[in-house]
């Protein structure tokens, strides 16, 4: 039960975003209100929703921007688009880390949760006026500025205008290609006709809403599908917002991010470019978007990862991003660092002008869509007239000519959420007809793929211009239209037409038939293009002339490789070529769980081949009973809860019937930081009192050694009435525990039992010290704490420090029956100062005992 909050001390507890966020350089802040003992000639400038935020005593959540910059200047002259993404992210990785370490010393010697960022120099705190102060007077330190919240783009979100099919838009005789009135316009479907081009072999990604993976016109253009019914969400999409499932599953609790992707890759005339691939990165929360989470996005466009955040993979970078979303009558430059990381990486970024003109006035359109160094895309409608929202320049940021290019954007019908259909209208609209846009120009025109400074010259010279000058310019290039309205056929017609069109069938060699979604994946020291084959087994590609190897594979057959295949302009190639199917095996074998006892209800699979999972019976056996032969990726996973099990991923190579008996791993934090395997349960009775008493109390206490946790070290930590133990500082009112880890604070913290508890006088909390120096082990323990929802129920548990290898251990006494007692309603586990990492052990779930004893050990241990 909260009680009312103790007077005010100072705090500086971080609140967390997202993993792998990113801030931006921002400018027009004004400085900082210091005294004048404090004022420095370094003193860094502070933004003043920061300084307003700051003023009455309260914590804000803000970006500290150091002042120096990576030198992306090595990744702007790799030959290829893997390759200029790996060196941008090595760059800024290591640049990040080397200057960063001063401000981190700092603020880990102040106890104070940091966020780290490499794709802009920054880290993100929280903190408060005194905090503010101290960092802006650091000379490492350019500026501070607080943490805003960003808008989607669209206008007209009604779900009056969803239908369950193409309202307004006549069949063929096919029923495939129809086009939306937007893709006509642009004359996408003119380019499909006359270049044979539908974007293949170009990735394109969105930062929004998340994408509906599953509709039916998107389902297939995913590249995290794996052709079979199966999905590899890993490094394709990604939601630091926290709002889709944990295990990557794709979602969009919006719509918008749904329909901006339908109108770049959507099948049946919905989208410009219908056989690119798509992925994806929920930067938007729904409605809104926070600048962490936008950030965080921007990073993983750099360096896609798999759902945890973790293991970056730069060589997976998609060639384009559509952003469909802005700052509000802003006038920072936000977004500024990731813009040029994406450009170093050869991404082409296309961005939303923004929805707040009014038809006449000048200068309203919105950053980033605003900024000299983005691609801003304005609005048209199906009239020919610009819409009477998009907002015009020039760009109150930089004074540059805004937008840069016009584009459908007004009664746009594409996908919606389920497999519906919404008609809506904004910039939003428009710019994803800009990237799909891009993607044909680069199937078409492959020696374009990372150029970004020619493509936007192409996409400006295609243009039909439109003469408004009123806003200032001239016919051909003004701040109403831009370059004028998008035309990709007349952009393609002005490209370089030096590429090779390779062409082909896979067939299956024993019957002759086409072979659908085989992999067909051609490369060189400059270029790798993937596409898969139709129904038919039937592919094309274009690919700029040289030297490439072929290698072409489906499951259930041998892979081929065609080598030192050489292409020459104005001279195309039927590649052809019939795989050989081999046979099928029964694979089976046993799960066991981390004490080598059988597991029941796990699940295992292949990943990315089109076997069907199972789950093991009560002794943990499992039959997968036909699978080609080949290499693969044996998964076993636990069923929740899931406590300690980690899931078990090894080789596994079918060339006959296999056995395969495996025992799950311990499992680890994302970071691989801290490991959790349950233990033999050795009590430490309490000797020492705290005199921590009550409900919604904290003490500090000082530690007998120091405890390193999550890389920094302690000599005090506090303790609350709910079972927590804080190695920052603790927060009144954390009775409602959250599943760890978690971005709402608290962070940096041990969660022995979280839970609403009551200390009356039955209860004690202790601590105790056992061991010799070197191997001392330090004892935090809750004596008969009550549950406030029912304070007839008691439990003892305790939390335990090893001095040698760093490890933390928690133990329960006295657990009977109760739900409440084994876990029913709290937390157990621990959380990084950042709340971006962790390991839960449980959250709600019964799973404790007498017997339990839980450790993390930290690697290396």
């Amino acid at each position: 039960m909260p009680l009312p909050r103790p007077p005010r001390r100072r705090r500086a507890v971080w609140a967390a975003a997202s993993l792998t966020a990113a801030a931006a350089l921002l400018t027009g802040a004004i400085p900082a209100v210091a005294d004048s003992a404090q004022a420095d000639s370094a003193t860094a400038k502070v933004d003043s929703a920061l300084a307003k935020a700051v003023s009455k005593g309260d914590d804000a959540t803000f970006f500290v921007v150091l002042k120096d910059k990576a030198d992306l200047s090595a990744a702007k002259q790799q030959r290829s688009h893997a390759k200029a993404a790996t060196a941008a992210y090595k760059s800024l990785k290591a640049h990040a880390a080397d200057s960063q370490k001063p401000l981190n010393a700092f603020l880990d010697k102040e106890k104070v949760g940091h966020q780290d960022f490499w794709i802009t120099n920054a880290v993100k705190v929280t903190g408060d006026q005194d905090l503010v102060k101290e960092l802006a007077k650091r000379s490492d330190v350019k500026e501070i500025v607080k943490e805003r919240k960003f808008t989607l783009d669209g206008i007209e979100t009604s779900d009056a205008k969803v239908t369950k099919d193409r309202s307004g838009v006549a069949s063929s005789a096919d029923g495939t290609d129809t086009p939306e009135w937007g893709v006509a316009d642009i004359k996408a479907d003119k380019v499909w006709d006359q270049y044979e081009d539908r974007g293949e072999g170009i990735v394109i990604a969105n930062v929004d809403t998340g994408v509906q993976y599953n509709h039916p016109d998107l389902v297939k253009q995913y590249r995290g599908n794996n052709g079979d019914g199966t999905f590899t969400n890993d490094y394709n999409f990604y939601d630091p917002t926290g709002n889709c499932a944990a295990d990557g599953t794709p979602c969009d609790n919006n719509g918008h991010g749904t329909h901006t992707m339908g109108t770049m890759v959507g099948k049946n005339g919905l989208g410009v470019a219908p056989n690119a691939k798509w992925i994806a990165a929920k930067g938007c929360e729904s409605g809104e978007c926070s600048d962490g989470n936008l950030l965080a996005a921007g990073q993983w466009i750099l360096a896609p990862t798999d759902h945890n955040g973790q293991n970056a993979r730069p060589d997976l970078a998609p060639n384009i991003v559509n952003n469909s979303w802005g700052q509000k009558y802003g006038t920072d430059p936000f977004y500024e660092d990731i813009i040029d990381a994406w450009k170093s990486a050869g991404i082409f970024e296309a961005f939303a002008a923004g929805n707040f003109g009014d038809g006449q006035t000048c200068s309203t359109t919105d950053p980033p869509g605003a900024q000299v160094d983005a691609y801003g895309v304005g609005a048209y409608d199906s009239s020919g007239n610009v819409a009477k929202f998009t907002g015009f320049g020039p760009s109150r940021i930089d004074g540059s000519m805004k937008p840069n290019i016009t584009a459908p954007g007004v009664d746009v019908q594409s996908a919606w959420l389920g497999t519906s259909y919404n008609t809506i209208s904004g910039t939003s609209m428009a710019t994803p007809h800009v990237a799909g846009a891009v993607a044909l120009l680069w199937s078409a025109a492959p020696s374009l793929v990372g150029n970004i400074d020619e493509t936007r010259k192409l996409l400006d010279a295609g243009a039909t211009d439109v003469d408004d000058t009123h806003c200032g310019g001239t016919a051909d290039a003004n701040n109403v239209w831009g370059n004028g309205k998008l035309d990709i056929l007349s952009t393609i017609d002005k490209a370089p037409h030096t590429a090779v069109t390779v062409s082909g069938k896979i067939t299956d060699k024993a019957s002759g038939k086409g072979l659908a979604d085989a992999t067909v994946k051609a490369t060189n020291d400059a270029t790798t293009r993937t596409v898969t084959t139709g129904a038919d087994g039937s592919y094309r590609l274009s690919l700029p002339p040289g030297t490439y190897t072929f290698s072409l594979s489906a499951y259930g057959y041998a892979a081929d490789t065609v080598s030192g295949v050489e292409l020459t302009t104005g001279e195309p190639l039927t590649q052809d070529a019939a795989l050989t199917p081999v046979p099928q095996h029964a694979v089976t074998g046993t799960v066991l769980d981390v004490t080598g006892e059988p597991l029941a209800k796990a699940t295992v699979s292949l990943p990315g081949n089109p076997v069907e999972a199972v789950t093991t019976d009560a002794q943990g056996k499992f039959s997968l009973p036909k699978v080609a032969e080949g290499a693969y990726t044996l998964r076993a996973a636990p069923a929740a809860p899931v406590v300690c099990n980690g899931t078990y991923n090894g080789e596994l190579k079918v060339d006959g019937d296999k056995t395969a008996d495996v025992k799950l791993p311990n499992r680890t934090d994302a970071g691989g930081t801290y490991a959790c395997a349950p233990v033999a349960s050795s009590w430490i009775k309490g000797s020492t009192a705290t005199g921590l008493t009550g409900d919604e109390d904290a003490k500090t206490i000082g530690l007998p050694f120091p405890v390193k946790y999550y890389g920094v070290s302690y000599t005090s930590a506090s303790i609350t009435t709910n079972g927590l133990v804080n190695f920052l500082q603790p927060r009144l009112g954390e009775y409602a525990n959250t599943a760890l880890p978690a971005a709402a604070q608290p962070n940096g913290v041990v969660a022995a039992l979280w839970d609403d508890l009551v200390l009356d006088k039955r209860s004690s909390v202790q601590t105790a010290v056992t061991g010799k120096s070197g191997a001392r082990k330090f004892a935090i323990v809750w004596n008969n704490a009550a549950f406030a929802s029912d304070t007839s129920v008691r439990i003892s548990f305790e939390a335990v420090l090893d001095e040698a290898t760093g490890a933390v251990t928690l133990q329960y006494k006295g657990i009977g029956d109760s739900a409440l007692q084994r876990g029913g309603s709290a937390t157990t586990g621990i959380e990084n100062q950042a709340g971006t990492d962790g390991l839960g052990h449980s959250f709600n779930e019964t799973v404790l005992s007498d017997a339990t004893a839980i450790r993390f050990t930290p690697k290396g241990a």
